[in-house]
């Protein structure tokens, strides 16, 4: 079975109070469970967590890696700031689609610029909470294909 990890960073924990006039009413468990509905769908296994903590999110990119996961990553401002995860994802091997629910471009200047996106296979932005779940069904498609690839080699 497939596993994706889906990791959240700062003050994505104040979803649904948190200017919801960006980001709207829907909670972070709201999405949790949009993302679980999706994953049983696809036969994925979800790991759903969100930390304040750059060192936190560290760690759980290493620990995808090194399951063989993939990574759905929201990292709220560290997308912007953190060369620790882009670090993190790059050397971790995991297969990662960063995301986030505003559309960052239509934002302030300093949030059109991601530190994590050279090292992703992808990024969704602007799509609210559905986000998530395109996010997850990306990364699902790659690790699909990369294990397809991975059988026809061996064959």
């Amino acid at each position: 079975m497939t596993t994706v990890f889906v990791l959240n960073g700062p003050n994505l924990n104040l979803l649904g109070r948190r200017e919801p006039q960006v980001y709207g009413s829907t909670t972070l468990q709201d999405i949790e469970k949009l993302v679980r509905e999706k994953a049983e769908a696809l036969g994925t296994s979800v790991t759903f967590r969100q930390s304040n903590h750059e060192g936190h999110l560290v760690d759980w990119i290493q620990e995808a890696g090194a399951q063989g996961a993939g990574i759905v990553i929201n990292a709220g401002a560290y997308t912007h700031t953190s060369i620790a995860l882009r670090d993190a994802i790059s050397g971790s091997g995991a297969p990662t689609v960063e995301i986030h629910i505003s559309n960052v471009h239509a934002r302030e200047g300093f949030r059109h610029r991601s530190l994590i996106a050279p090292v992703s296979v992808g990024v969704i932005c602007g799509f609210g909470p559905q986000s998530y779940v395109l996010g997850l069904e990306a990364v699902h498609q790659v690790m699909a294909e990369r294990a397809r690839q991975a059988k026809s080699s061996q064959h």
